[in-house]
């Protein structure tokens, strides 16, 4: 199984538009973030983890042929803005199928109701296959069993995902000890870790790196991170030897 990610910065991303901070103009291409999001993929399932503003150049650029799913974490821009840009692989598959909280899906039908629109659609819009996640409740993606893990940023509810031994978590501050539960024995752990200084809906990079700890995975990788954390170089040394910054179009293997 592969692990493809396709943005690891902030709501913003990096560069921040406008910003003259020493990160947004670093030449380094690992301090250059999209907006956050991933593709799990091998060779019988394609699965997306949010669909933000940039998937489509995210798209161009990882080359994806085919998506089997979906996943949304939650309904805020940064994870769902690109969801008109399923079109080309509508056109070529038919309806896609899609995986969020029911609060989610309802969000989604009111920002993009021609995507939902089931009379008098116009011929060019995509269309989607709905499907509800469910707190506690395993489902399936072709062959592989997908555990929603429930996590919470600040007061919203937020779906990270566990597939085999690796787990998805972002925009996480705070998560019930039932749900660590689900977390146990994973070859890889990808978990939000916004800055230095403490953020009301965000894992700063301590509590991050005590997550890690508490969840002992055998690797870990940050994401969802803004300019404020610093050079990507320079962070990374910071860090202990299981413990990675992911960066816009690493790929890794489980």
């Amino acid at each position: 199984m592969r692990i493809y990610f396709l943005g690891t910065g902030t709501s913003q991303g990096i560069p921040v538009i406008g910003s003259n901070h020493s990160v947004c103009k670093s030449k380094d291409v690992k301090d250059k973030r999209l907006r956050v999001s991933v593709w799990i993929h091998d060779e019988k399932s394609s699965i997306v983890i949010d669909c933000g503003p940039d998937f489509r150049q995210q798209m161009l650029t990882c080359r994806c042929q085919k998506i089997d799913a979906i996943l949304f974490t939650h309904e805020h821009a940064d994870h769902t803005a690109g969801l008109d840009d399923i079109r080309p692989f509508f056109f070529k598959q038919g309806d896609i199928p899609i995986y969020a909280h029911k609060r989610v899906i309802a969000n989604l039908k009111k920002r993009f109701d021609y995507i939902f629109e089931t009379e008098s659609k116009y011929p060019g819009a995509p269309s989607v296959a709905i499907n509800e996640v469910i707190k506690n409740n395993t489902f399936k993606i072709g062959q592989k069993n997908v555990i929603p893990i429930q996590v919470m940023h600040g007061s919203l509810q937020v779906f990270g995902y566990r597939i085999d031994s690796f787990a998805y978590l972002t925009d996480v501050k705070t998560i019930e000890s039932s749900e660590l539960e689900k977390l146990k024995n994973l070859e890889v752990l990808v978990v939000n870790a916004l800055r230095e200084e403490p953020h009301e809906t965000h894992f700063n990079l301590q509590e991050a790196l005590d997550f890690i700890t508490l969840v002992n995975p055998k690797k870990a990788y940050l994401t969802h991170i803004s300019h404020l954390l610093g050079f990507h170089e320079e962070v990374q040394q910071k860090l202990t030897s299981n413990v990675y910054l992911a960066y816009d179009n690493l790929e890794i293997i489980i």
